[in-house]
């Protein structure tokens, strides 16, 4: 199984970035706007429509406010690899600053290049996004 990890330096609050990424039902949508088109909720499972027309159905595992760590599962859409399993953390950095830890768990190996560069721009997204020094004073 391939394991891709992925951290970005967010220069925002813990708690305020993670109000978005805990956020199951519209947190993609609001962390990438642009990359994710739209995020709808079905039980305990979402769906999430990508600007490439990627559609991936995602089941909550595990919302650990806490620890500001979300965990969900791909089990559908037009990619289905035979495991997905991700978790995205905030960890504080400071007052004003914190980290946010990627994880992605895939088979078969063979998706995990495509993946991690997805995340890559995904993390250059939500930095832009939720970073307080893009943002207009």
């Amino acid at each position: 199984m391939a394991s891709i990890s992925k951290e970005i330096l967010i220069e925002s609050g813990a708690e305020d970035v993670w109000e978005v990424i805990g956020d199951f039902a519209a947190g993609p949508s609001r962390m990438v706007p642009g990359f994710v088109l739209d995020t709808r909720v079905e039980a305990d499972r979402r769906v999430v429509t990508f600007v490439d027309g990627t559609v991936a159905w995602e089941r909550r595992i595990c919302v650990d406010h806490d620890t500001r760590r979300i965990v969900y599962a791909v089990v559908g859409g037009s990619v289905q690899p035979d495991h997905d399993n991700t978790s995205m953390q905030v960890v504080a950095d400071g007052e004003r600053r914190c980290r946010l830890l990627w994880i992605r768990d895939v088979l078969p190996d063979e998706l995990a290049a495509p993946m991690a560069k997805a995340m890559s721009h995904g993390l250059g997204v939500i930095k832009r996004t939720l970073d307080d020094t893009h943002r207009p004073q």
